[in-house]
C-alpha cells in the first residue's frame, strides 16, 4: 500500500485469471482456450497487415468489423459495439449501464469478474443462489434491481439458460438492462441476439477468444438497441478511442468470413466434450450438463483441490476454485483428442 494510491484502490479485490504456465510439455486445460488454431484465412489477413501502414492509427470506429458482425447476426451496424476482448466490453457496460443506485443482480456461482467490476465502479450488487442443480431460477430476479448480468452458458458451470427463460427475465425487468454474456454460446447454445429488436433493455456480449480461436488477439463485441450501444461508445471514446489495432481488426473480420472452419472446429470441440463426459462418468465423476467448451465435474470420493494437485504432478493443469459451494469441482477445458486422453490417463493413475 502506498500513500500515492487513490483511496478506493486499497479496497479493490482484483480478478485472478487462470494460470498461464511457462513450463513446456504441460497439458493445459485450465483457461478455456480453443484447442484448435484460428482459420488460415485469419493468419493470412493478419500477415497482410504487417506492412508500412502500421505507422498509422487503426479505424477508431472499426466500421468494417461492425458491418461484418451486423451482417452475420442480421442487425444494423448501429447496434454493434466492439472492444478489446469481451472483458473490456463488459467493463464499459458496467460503467455505462449499471450505475443507478440499485443492486445489480447476478448468480452466486458465475464469472468472477462481475464483483470485481462492481468494486471498481462502486456498484451495489446481490449474488443470487443457483438452485441445487446449479441452474438460474428466473423468478429470483423478478425484484428491484439496477440491472441483471449472467453468462449463458454460465461459467464455470457450463449450464445453459434457454431463450424462453431469458425472455421472462427481460419481461420482468423492463426498466433495467439485462446483459447476457455469451462467451461460450457457439458450443451448444442459442444466441439471444435474435431478441434484441424486441427488447430495448437487452445487451448481448460475445468474444472471438473461444469459438473463433482468437484469445491472443483480444476482440469482443456487444449487440443491442442503439441507445445502449451509444452509451458504450460514449464511455469508450472517453477512455480509449483505439481499442483494436490493425492486426486485430483484420483478423477479426477474416474469422467471420471462414464459416466452414468455424463450424468445423466448434463441432470438433462439441464431439470431444461429449466423449470426455462419457469417459469421466465411467470413472465415477458427477458432471454438470455443459453447452460450453469446458465441463464442470467432481468425484464423490476425491477432494477437488487434492485431485487438481495430483493431476498437475502428471503434467495436466485444470482449474480449481476455492469458493465454498464449488470447491469440490474441477473445471476442465476441452482439449484435443490427445490432450483429453492424457487427462484420462492421469486420472486413472490418481483415482
Amino acid at each position: 500500500m502506498s500513500k500515492f494510491w487513490s483511496p478506493f484502490v486499497k479496497e479493490l479485490v482484483p480478478y485472478v485469471p487462470g494460470e498461464q504456465p511457462k513450463l513446456a510439455k504441460l497439458v493445459k486445460l485450465n483457461t478455456n482456450e480453443n484447442p484448435y488454431g484460428p482459420s488460415p484465412e485469419v493468419v493470412a489477413a493478419i500477415q497482410a497487415e504487417l506492412n508500412d501502414t502500421l505507422r498509422l492509427y487503426p479505424d477508431p470506429n472499426a466500421d468494417r468489423l461492425k458491418q461484418t458482425i451486423a451482417e452475420y447476426h442480421g442487425v444494423k451496424t448501429s447496434q454493434v459495439f466492439v472492444g478489446n476482448g469481451s472483458d473490456e466490453v463488459l467493463a464499459h457496460a458496467f460503467h455505462a449501464l449499471f450505475q443507478h443506485g440499485k443492486p445489480l443482480l447476478f448468480p452466486d456461482v458465475t464469472y468472477s469478474f462481475y464483483p470485481v467490476y462492481c468494486g471498481l465502479y462502486g456498484i451495489e450488487f446481490e449474488a443470487l443462489p443457483l438452485d441445487e442443480q446449479f441452474q438460474i431460477r428466473v423468478e429470483d430476479y423478478a425484484r428491484r434491481n439496477g440491472g441483471i448480468i449472467f453468462p449463458n452458458p454460465n461459467a464455470p458451470t457450463g449450464c445453459l439458460l434457454p431463450l424462453e427463460a431469458i425472455e421472462r427475465l427481460l419481461q420482468a425487468s423492463p426498466d433495467s438492462v439485462v446483459l447476457v454474456d455469451e462467451a461460450y454460446v457457439d458450443f451448444g447454445g442459442e444466441t439471444a441476439i435474435s431478441l434484441v429488436n424486441r427488447y430495448p433493455n437487452l445487451l448481448v456480449a460475445q468474444t472471438l477468444s473461444k469459438s473463433r480461436s482468437l484469445a491472443g488477439l483480444r476482440v469482443g463485441f456487444a449487440v443491442g438497441h442503439e441507445d445502449l450501444i451509444e452509451a458504450l461508445e460514449r464511455v469508450k471514446n472517453s477512455f480509449n478511442s483505439y481499442p483494436l489495432d490493425r492486426l486485430a481488426l483484420a483478423g477479426a473480420v477474416a474469422s467471420f468470413e471462414d464459416q466452414a472452419y468455424f463450424e468445423q472446429t466448434c463441432n470438433a470441440v462439441i464431439h470431444s466434450r461429449e466423449k470426455l463426459v462419457a469417459e469421466l462418468k465411467t470413472l465415477g465423476f458427477d458432471v454438470l450438463p455443459s453447452a460450453a467448451n469446458f465441463i464442470f465435474a467432481r468425484h464423490p470420493q476425491r477432494d477437488g483441490a487434492e485431485l487438481a494437485a495430483a493431476l498437475r504432478e502428471e503434467g495436466v493443469i485444470v482449474r480449481h476454485f476455492k469458493q465454498q459451494r464449488i470447491n469440490q469441482f474441477l473445471r476442465i477445458s476441452i482439449g484435443t483428442e490427445e490432450q483429453n486422453q492424457a487427462l484420462l490417463d492421469a486420472l486413472r493413475l490418481k483415482l
